[in-house]
């Protein structure tokens, strides 16, 4: 179990890093807003998402956060992940746009799965 902890750990701070880090992109990075007109989107959508980010980013870091808030912010981010992927991909952008929102997508996936063999273990243990 301490193997699964340590995985959970590491790849759920690489998630709130990355959507901490992104937070403070869309907000304050100019060259996002060039990106979203790029893309299609309106710049309301960016401050917006920004914001949704930062929110999951706490719900998956704070240990104390709700089990069923923390599984909507896991939803969130895999419908985020996989739209960025079709937006840059629909956009036409290059290659090289396309990896990192499938890269965070796997980083998400394997702290949901590990996320999950944890909480299992822990009924278990509690039944017994």
């Amino acid at each position: 179990m301490k193997a699964t902890k340590i995985i959970y750990w590491i790849s759920t701070g690489l998630v709130v890093a990355g959507m901490t880090l992104s937070f403070f992109n869309y907000l304050f990075n100019p060259v996002m807003v060039a990106g979203y007109a790029h893309i299609g989107f309106p710049d309301w959508f960016r401050v917006e998402l920004g914001i949704a980010k930062l929110l999951g980013a706490l719900a998956l870091g704070i240990p104390s956060v709700p089990a069923r808030v923390k599984e909507w912010a896991y939803a969130c981010f895999f419908v985020n992940f996989f739209s960025a992927f079709f937006a840059h991909y629909f956009a036409g952008d290059p290659i090289s746009n396309l990896i990192a929102p499938i890269v965070m997508l796997a980083i998400l996936v394997v702290s949901y799965v590990s996320r999950e063999k944890l909480s299992k273990f822990a009924t278990l243990s509690e039944g017994k």
